[in-house]
């Protein structure tokens, strides 16, 4: 059966989110241009029209899974409710025991980041929004007086450093920590960073 004729932006998202399916499976440093090329069933030289080299194809996969994590990062906390159900919301979905994709594929792109400098800036860009959307909430629930953080910016640094922690443990082995322990801990150091005791956080988003 032919395949259907894909539009430039068709063609370069499915190219990518084969890129992203074969980095996840095979790890950055073993996946090639014909891995991706196979499960598409296409051409070597058709990937390469796109993307010119892997590297490229890399860096570009990462911007698309960054791309599609700070969106729906921004639909949570766009949501018309309090700051503090948005601000838990968005730490659950990110939390290893949240519904996030791709932790495999972003501790991949940390370790690959350390040599190339493309995918440093798409791992740093994102680790900086993140950190930013998640700040400006922190910010608006005290500025509404649902809670008290006299360092918001610190808070989002001290609580993304958690989740990534907790996520490459859960991910690297398996079993180390349960999924309750870690969303307690999770639930325990969002409720200290607010000054809340964790009852009250649990009855403010019921």
């Amino acid at each position: 059966m032919a395949r259907v004729r894909l539009s430039v932006a068709e063609r370069r998202g499915e190219l990518l989110r084969a890129a992203i399916e074969q980095i996840e499976a095979r790890g950055v440093a073993a996946v090639r241009i014909a891995d991706v090329a196979s499960v598409l069933g296409v051409s070597n030289a058709l990937v390469l029209y796109h993307f010119s080299t892997k590297e490229k194809l890399v860096a570009a996969a990462f911007t698309y899974a960054a791309e599609d994590d700070l969106a729906h990062l921004r639909k949570l906390l766009g949501r018309r409710t309090s700051a503090l159900r948005r601000l838990r919301a968005a730490v659950r979905w990110y939390a290893p025991t949240g519904q996030a994709k791709g932790w495999r594929l972003w501790i991949e792109g940390w370790a690959a980041a350390l040599r190339e400098p493309a995918l440093q800036e798409v791992t740093r860009d994102l680790d900086k929004q993140w950190k930013a959307a998640i700040t400006g909430v922190i910010a608006e629930g005290v500025a509404g007086g649902e809670f008290e953080c006299p360092d918001p910016t610190g808070a989002a640094l001290r609580l993304t450093a958690l989740l990534d922690g907790l996520a490459v443990q859960m991910t690297a082995y398996t079993g180390a920590v349960s999924r309750a322990r870690a969303q307690e801990w999770v639930d325990e150091a969002l409720a200290r960073e607010l000054g809340l005791a964790r009852e009250a956080l649990a009855a403010a988003v019921r």
